[in-house]
């Protein structure tokens, strides 16, 4: 909401504006407004899994590239009524559809509705559409209405948002919040009926705003799948466990970024994720709790050694003054879910490793006296996003143990 600037490789900026389909589906339903957007454009489509929106024009693919193993199975066409906006907001770091403005959402309501509704926030700092195909794909083919959210800021400076540290990511919660309760209303519109079930679903952040909701909100859901949500806490969070790695692996201390818990044989995945997520992500996320860490500086230096001044190679959370702690505690989870809950993780995750986060939180959530809400699987051989299954043929992809939970959640529900 503050300062909003857009840095992102060109890939992840391409936007595609609305393309009117050539042959409408033949059952849309009516057209409704969603509550709350100051902006909204509705098209009736005849598939609104990725096979048909990317032909229309209805996706981005650039927000969900490389989440998603090549060869993951695609659903038939489901027909239905697209709708996409955006609610109040005064960042842009957004630039879908031209609109350069954050908070954008998108709605999909399915012809054949089962009654149920998904909620989305996007993983990482990507757009709206990143779980189009992670999630939309399978819950629209199995009936469920659909609705996504940016978390009103994206992007690799994303930190830039907000007046206070901890700001940014706040709004992600509220977002989400936001999107759900008016969601509700413009499905009830749509079909004339209430939704009878609402599920909250999504991958590392993502993940993170499932937990957070069930915890905070969960009168607005009846469940959520968790796909290795990020952890917050004040003794685990990445802030904690990366700045090991951003200094160990350099040196060749193998021991000690296994003692920061990043699993035995996940060895071959770590030249990759730091070239390409462990710098980036402490930069970013430190930047968003604790920006006078590294002076007038935004982010840090990138891949500095440890030793230098300011490096985040060299970031010691347990000693930042009090406030840096004050933000991250207004985000911070706590394991008390107020609704059931399925959490996966695989065994081999090399950005968000099991042993510092989803086993953490499957504690938390028995300590708080809620495990009977909680079911865990852990994922032997997963990695955090699939699309290095295709790069490393070891790896287990993730998604179809998603659709696996997706569907036992849907039973769970039902009784």
């Amino acid at each position: 909401m503050r300062r909003g600037i857009t840095l992102l490789s060109a890939g992840l900026l391409a936007g595609s504006l609305l393309v009117p389909t050539a042959s409408a589906a033949p059952r849309c339903g009516p057209d409704v407004r969603v509550p709350g957007a100051v902006h909204q454009e509705s098209a009736c489509l005849a598939d609104l899994t990725t096979t048909g929106t990317l032909a229309s024009g209805h996706t981005v693919q650039a927000d969900w590239a490389g989440l998603t193993a090549s060869d993951l199975p695609a659903p038939a066409a489901v027909p239905g009524r697209q709708i996409d906006g955006y609610f109040p907001d005064t960042s842009t770091t957004n630039a879908n559809h031209g609109w350069n403005h954050d908070a954008q959402f998108v709605l999909r309501l399915p012809a054949r509705w089962n009654g149920g509704l998904v909620v989305t926030g996007s993983p990482g700092n990507r757009r709206q559409y990143a779980n189009d195909r992670a999630i939309a794909d399978h819950v629209l083919a199995a009936g469920y209405a659909f609705a996504a959210t940016d978390k009103g800021n994206t992007g690799a400076e994303f930190f830039t948002d907000g007046d206070r540290p901890g700001d940014a990511v706040a709004e992600w919660n509220h977002r989400v919040t936001e999107l759900t309760t008016a969601a509700k209303v413009a499905a009830w519109r749509h079909y004339g009926r209430p939704v009878s079930r609402t599920i909250a679903a999504g991958m590392s952040n993502g993940g993170y705003l499932v937990r957070w909701q069930l915890e905070n909100r969960p009168w607005l859901y009846d469940g959520g799948v968790d796909w290795e949500g990020t952890l917050w806490t004040q003794r685990d969070n990445l802030l904690t466990f990366l700045p090991t790695a951003l200094r160990a692996h350099p040196a060749g201390d193998e021991r000690a970024v296994l003692a920061a818990g990043f699993a035995p044989g996940s060895q071959f995945l770590w030249d990759y994720h730091h070239r390409v997520y462990w710098d980036l992500t402490q930069r970013i996320y430190r930047e968003e709790f604790d920006p006078g860490f590294d002076g007038d500086r935004q982010a840090g230096i990138p891949f500095c050694r440890s030793g230098t001044p300011d490096c985040d190679a060299d970031y010691d959370y347990a000693s930042r003054p009090a406030e840096v702690h004050r933000a991250v505690e207004r985000i911070a989870l706590t394991g008390r879910i107020g609704k059931p809950l399925i959490t996966l993780h695989g065994t081999l995750d090399s950005l968000l490793p099991i042993s510092r986060s989803s086993d953490v939180y499957a504690g938390m959530v028995a300590a708080a006296g809620r495990g009977g809400l909680h079911r865990y699987h852990r994922i032997e051989a997963g990695n955090h996003t699939d699309g290095l299954v295709d790069e490393f043929p070891g790896l287990r992809p993730l998604a179809p143990h998603f659709r696996d939970a997706f569907d036992e959640m849907h039973a769970w529900l039902r009784g």
